[in-house]
């Protein structure tokens, strides 16, 4: 009740020269829509992060505040929506209004080689992003784990739970599936060097 909250769209993060972009749904109610930076300063940040800094991508495992010194290393992070959505559920009309700014980060982040989907929507948005670049795929299910060599010099897919509290606190995401997921990143990542 105490804190000012950002209440505003948040942009992505992270390292511009990022190998792996980790998407997720949209900034939390009070995550980043208090903080002002995506993935930060409720339990999921903290759970994505620590995998994140296990794996060598992020300076330290927690994401509390915006000027809390964390830096991401190869990775950026940004979301479909970028308001937080009401019951986090993105209507039709905002994820497409958001589609465009989603559309621009991944343009400049030219040297992305894994796209990393947190939960459905995310992977729904991004397989959406592909379709209006001109490249279209044919259908794809989301599945934890699962990953898609795309055509055209894409980067691949990597799906996976997203980590809301939802998810962790119920055990259907654990630290250790998350952990395996990025160590899966790291592996793709070693066998196609640039």
């Amino acid at each position: 009740m105490d804190d000012e909250y950002w209440g505003a769209p948040l942009v992505g993060f992270g390292d511009t020269k990022a190998e792996v972009v980790v998407i997720g749904l949209a900034p939390a109610a009070h995550g980043g829509n208090r903080t002002g930076r995506m993935f930060t300063g409720d339990g999921s940040a903290n759970f994505l992060m620590r995998a994140l800094h296990a794996s060598g991508f992020a300076s330290q495992p927690t994401s509390e505040h915006r000027n809390d010194c964390l830096k991401l290393k190869g990775a950026f992070i940004t979301a479909v929506v970028r308001c937080a959505p009401p019951q986090n559920r993105p209507a039709a009309i905002e994820l497409l209004n958001c589609s465009c700014y989603l559309d621009r980060e991944l343009a400049l982040l030219s040297q992305a080689r894994v796209i990393l989907a947190l939960g459905h929507v995310a992977f729904r948005g991004y397989l959406g992003h592909i379709k209006r670049c001109g490249t279209i795929i044919r259908h794809l299910d989301f599945k934890h784990g699962k990953i898609y060599s795309l055509p055209h010099g894409l980067p691949v897919l990597v799906a996976s739970y997203h980590p809301s509290r939802q998810n962790t606190q119920t055990g259907r995401l654990t630290p250790a599936m998350m952990d395996h997921i990025m160590a899966t990143v790291k592996k793709i990542l070693a066998e196609s060097p640039l």
